[in-house]
């Protein structure tokens, strides 16, 4: 029996319309990190799992059930990269830059976990990331949720999404409201779901993020995490949001957010859109100041960011904000004309036109196919125009049709770009 071929669950090919935006969400994303003075940075697809599996917690879901962890033929343990900002810092490392901070850095690309598929999660997905080294300034922060805010505003997603923001403390302070969290979800243990159950033993903090809705009841009541700050803690969150009220950055004080990941310390924040359903979270970050003494390496502070470029696609996606669309179908009809099109459509791209051109079609079946494509315009011509130098342009939108002399095509496209 014939064995189907199929993709693996979870992963899916990026064609026309969604790799369009893709590649507009990373151009957009670089444009403005480059205006920030960050460099571009291409990290290694997988790593030593140590650089995911240390860093990232060993009681992280990541870790526990979501990493693509394998042995290699040289017998050594390998992972395919789930996030960005540990392989950046072991970039730090190991190119010896930790001497020649700060650096600033952004990339982009494939990232692997193996969560159960949902609407805008797979299980092979895609981010666009900036991470700050070395500044331990609230303005540090303050710069990149600038950063990330600015690409949203700039694909114009800035009235359909929230910014939250809360402070984890320094490892004091967390550790202390550790404690506390603890004590206070004992008195419901026996009441918790399994897994609570399994973060209540591990990593209280965890709870808080918790789905279940048993669990969620009791998180309801929890202490929150402001009351167990201290000073210097307290005074760097609000010195955080009295820059990002400055900036006329409008933010939610969130005391329940909490990161998936063990490295982060101070201000986290993740921004919400405010349409989508439960997995809603398009892109996320925080300061992570222990996370390179966790590596092995010096001292360094950090704060970073991840947008999710296929949610981000999801939300543009709603109302084509970003097209794929043809802006011109040729319709030659006629030898001659066949032979013209080709010279035609070269003349046109020359100008920034974007041109669909088939071969060997009927006239009926290339009317089909713009159709089919969305094209806005087609540009019809046979033997018998091109003789008097005319050609027939059609608005797809209306079907209108106008005849027009070869010297004033270029310009009536232009027209009708500027127009759509």
């Amino acid at each position: 029996m014939k064995q189907e071929i199929q993709t693996i669950r979870g992963i899916r090919d990026l064609v026309s319309n969604e790799l369009e935006t893709h590649k507009k969400i990373v151009q957009i994303g670089e444009e403005i990190a480059t205006l920030h003075n960050y460099a571009p940075i291409t990290l290694p697809i997988f790593e030593y799992s140590s650089v995911f599996h240390r860093t990232l917690g060993e009681t992280s879901d990541i870790v526990n059930k979501e990493t693509y962890t394998f042995v290699d033929r040289e017998k050594r343990t390998v992972t395919l990269r789930p996030e960005f900002t540990a392989a950046m810092a072991r970039a730090i490392i190991s190119n010896g830059w930790t001497q020649n901070l700060p650096k600033r850095f952004f990339t982009y690309g494939p990232l692997f976990r193996h969560e159960r598929p949902q609407k805008g999660r797979y299980r092979q997905f895609y981010q666009f990331d900036c991470e700050l080294f070395g500044s331990a300034s609230p303005y540090a922060d303050v710069e990149i949720i600038n950063i990330m805010l600015s690409i949203l505003k700039a694909l114009k997603l800035e009235e359909v999404v929230d910014l939250e923001i809360n402070s984890l403390g320094d490892p004091e302070s967390a550790e202390k409201y550790r404690e506390v969290l603890k004590k206070y979800f004992l008195s419901y243990e026996s009441k918790l779901s399994e897994l609570g159950k399994k973060r209540l033993a591990t990593n209280p903090l965890r709870l808080l993020d918790t789905k279940d809705e048993g669990d969620l009841e009791i998180v309801q009541n929890a202490p929150i995490i402001s009351d167990y700050l201290n000073q210097e803690s307290l005074d760097y969150y609000s010195s955080v949001c009295e820059n990002l009220t400055h900036l006329n950055i409008k933010y939610k004080e969130n005391p329940r957010l909490v990161r998936g990941l063990d490295y982060y310390t101070h201000i986290v924040f993740e921004v919400k859109s405010k349409i989508a359903g439960s997995q809603n979270a398009i892109g996320a970050g925080g300061r992570y100041n222990n996370l390179f003494e966790d590596m092995g390496g010096p001292s360094i502070p950090a704060v970073g960011f991840g947008l999710g470029i296929d949610r981000i696609y999801d939300l543009l996606n709603q109302d084509n904000s970003i097209s794929n669309n043809p802006v011109c179908y040729l319709i030659p009809i006629g030898n001659t004309a066949e032979n013209h099109a080709i010279s035609l459509a070269n003349d046109l791209r020359a100008k920034s036109i974007k041109v669909a051109l088939d071969y060997g079609l009927s006239t009926k079946k290339r009317l089909k196919i713009a159709d089919r494509e969305k094209a806005c315009l087609c540009i019809i011509f046979g033997d018998d125009e091109l003789e008097s130098s005319e050609y027939i342009v059609r608005d797809m939108s209306n079907s209108q049709e106008e005849t027009v002399h070869g010297e004033e095509l270029d310009e009536v496209i232009l027209k009708y770009l500027q127009k759509s």
